[in-house]
């Protein structure tokens, strides 16, 4: 019963008169769920795409990530929380230890964290680290995820940190200089030296290697929604919802600024 109540209230979101807000709806999250969903239903040629969900593998939203770097006592002024990832691909388990918390499986060779975007830029940094950006802390959450599961880099097919995004968003460049290896490697050694040789280990024998090893870059919407068409045609009903995330979250956006 609980679930045909909810499919009223989303489906009054194509209506004239919407029950709830229409960008809780539409909106870069749901955009992630239904595009992995769509990559998870493909039978053919799906290894050959970033996004891909191979047999063996799961998808999950909200996934937490651990840190390097959490905090050590209730007021340690350089500790952070775990991450919340908006998407998370490969071989893992979810709530091993508390809810949503993400660990790998101990032969796991494939792990890709999706981070989503409509009309927002990839954030700054977090309170005890202005400059720790948010790229930089999800790779860094990456590396972690692999030291407690002990396993390095080179043991998985595939490892990847993408940003989807709207394909004017990422040809403006807004994310350029936050995917790029060299600056996310100067920006997670400057977290690593707030801990006085405490972390160093863990920079040099975790960090560095995955960052070697991972694909990082930003993909559109357009294009991953054009990928889904071509393998089913009735796929085309996701230009439908991503017209529509367009159209709302930029009227927020131009009433923000």
């Amino acid at each position: 019963m609980i679930y045909q109540w909810l499919e009223a209230l989303l489906k009054s979101c194509e209506t004239d008169t919407p029950l709830i807000s229409l960008t809780l709806f539409y909106n870069e999250g749901w955009m992630l769920r239904l595009i992995v969903d769509r990559f998870a239903a493909i039978d053919l040629w799906r290894d050959s795409h970033p996004l891909a969900v191979p047999p063996g593998c799961r998808w999950y939203s909200e996934a937490l990530l651990p840190s390097a770097f959490l905090k050590e006592s209730r007021v340690d002024p350089r500790g952070e929380s775990w991450t919340h990832a908006d998407g998370v691909i490969g071989h893992f388990d979810i709530g091993n230890a508390a809810k949503g918390d993400l660990t790998l499986h101990a032969d796991a060779q494939h792990f890709v964290v999706l981070e989503a975007k409509m009309f927002s830029k990839l954030s700054t940094g977090i309170k005890n680290a202005q400059y720790y950006n948010q790229a930089a802390r999800n790779v860094a959450c990456i590396a972690e995820v692999l030291q407690r599961a002990d396993r390095s880099a080179h043991e998985f097919n595939t490892l990847g940190f993408y940003v989807l995004a709207p394909a004017s968003q990422i040809e403006q460049g807004l994310f350029r200089e936050h995917l790029d290896k060299d600056s996310m490697r100067i920006v997670v050694e400057r977290r690593v030296m707030e801990y006085e040789g405490r972390r160093d280990k863990w920079f040099t024998d975790w960090f560095l290697p995955v960052l070697e090893r991972l694909d990082i870059r930003a993909i559109s919407w357009e294009d991953l929604i054009a990928f889904l068409i071509t393998h089913n045609p009735d796929f085309d009903q996701l230009k439908d919802f991503y017209h529509h995330c367009l159209e709302f979250n930029k009227s927020v956006v131009k009433r923000i600024d």
